[in-house]
């Protein structure tokens, strides 16, 4: 690719690199100039202006990435027209987004005019959320290059989304003195609004002592009554594989695959299943709507992923969603011993402003210090 800048009367047919403003004028960046684009240039005074010219050999930014658009969005996901060199990625529909971390790493690596970046590996998507963008650095990328990236990606995209299925959900509060009949409303609510935001449906419920015996009799109506996932929230934290909620699966007879998890806030969850069907004893973090440890869990389990004991080990990378009182202390005093970076900026702020008229928009001040100074601070 030539790249540069070049005299206006020999620009014909080049690609503008940066976009031109004059009285009267105005070419956006990635224009192909024309004749009448010329001379409206000449027109201006404008004798030289930087662009871009591709070279035998080489795809252009808009056709490389909708070309890679296309081999990267796998199933459950759609890739939108190219523009400026780049393709988005959207969901079809609510689900979980599966990513093969190495194979992007890879694409990456090919040539830096080709860049993928994604959102995490088990990142909970809405329909229409965007999961993937692709962009074309330069206005043009090597042929070889290109086919490089397409034939590493054959017909195996790495992303893909795994949509949520529908699943009736029953859940089990256990009261223990002096808990609060609100705290109980609230962890019905709040639980019955995340199974829904997965395609969920809270069934049946049952609130029950926090005994063994009690809890093990709600496990099993909950399974009489056809309810496919059973979710318990106990009214004390489980801290052993001997506590109440794990000893109240086994007494119904199901199996306890895993307690704990290294996700925070979510640390306190159990893993087991019951008659075939999956039981999850929820951390005390699932009252609250906010992001935890929780929905990891009941997305992957909503989407038909793989769930077990090796992959709730696998969560710590990421795993920290959130710090709270209780454990920030180490880190702040990190943080704060740490000596603080010098950085230096230069703004750009030198264009004419003509939409504002006679006013320049920079200047104008709100509340009490101009825009510019604002832009700056």
């Amino acid at each position: 690719m030539e790249f540069g800048e070049i005299e206006t009367g020999s620009a014909l047919g080049a690609i503008l690199a940066h976009s031109v403003r004059a009285p009267g004028l105005t070419l956006p960046k990635g224009r192909r100039l024309g004749a009448e684009d010329i001379a409206a240039l000449a027109a201006a005074g404008i004798a030289r202006v930087w662009a871009a010219r591709l070279a035998a050999g080489e795809t252009g930014e808009d056709e490389a990435a909708a070309r890679l658009g296309a081999a990267l969005a796998g199933p459950g996901l759609r890739a939108s027209r190219a523009a400026t060199g780049r393709v988005n990625l959207h969901a079809e529909t609510a689900g979980l987004l599966a990513v093969e971390a190495a194979r992007v790493d890879a694409l990456n690596a090919i040539d830096e005019a080709m860049t993928l970046a994604t959102l995490p590996p088990g990142a909970i998507l809405t329909a229409g959320q965007m999961a993937a963008t692709v962009k074309i650095i330069p206005f043009g990328v090597r042929d070889d290059r290109l086919e490089a990236a397409l034939s590493r990606l054959g017909d195996r995209p790495p992303l893909r989304l795994a949509p949520f299925r529908p699943a009736r959900a029953g859940l089990v509060l256990t009261r223990v003195p002096g808990l609060k009949p609100g705290l109980l409303a609230k962890a019905r609510e709040t639980t019955a609004a995340r199974l829904a935001a997965m395609g969920g449906t809270l069934a049946a419920e049952r609130i029950c002592p926090h005994a063994v015996g009690a809890l093990a009799g709600a496990l099993q109506d909950l399974c009489a009554e056809g309810c496919e996932l059973l979710l318990v929230l106990g009214g004390s934290a489980t801290l052993d594989r001997a506590d109440v909620v794990p000893a109240a699966i086994r007494a119904a007879g199901g199996t306890v695959e895993r307690l704990g998890m290294p996700v925070d806030p979510g640390n306190l969850l159990v893993l087991g299943s019951l008659g075939g069907r999956r039981v999850i004893g929820l951390p005390g973090c699932a009252r609250s709507p906010q992001l935890n440890g929780v929905d990891l869990i009941l997305a992957r389990h909503l989407a038909g992923e793989r769930l077990d004991g090796a992959v709730i080990a696998g969560l710590g990378v990421g795993g920290l969603l959130d710090e709270t009182v209780h454990r920030p202390l180490a880190r702040r005093i990190r943080e704060t011993a740490q000596r603080q970076p010098r950085v230096a900026a230069i703004v750009l702020a030198a264009g004419a402003s003509r939409r504002m008229g006679a006013m320049d928009k920079r200047l104008a001040v709100l509340a009490g210090k101009p825009l510019l100074r604002h832009a700056v601070e």
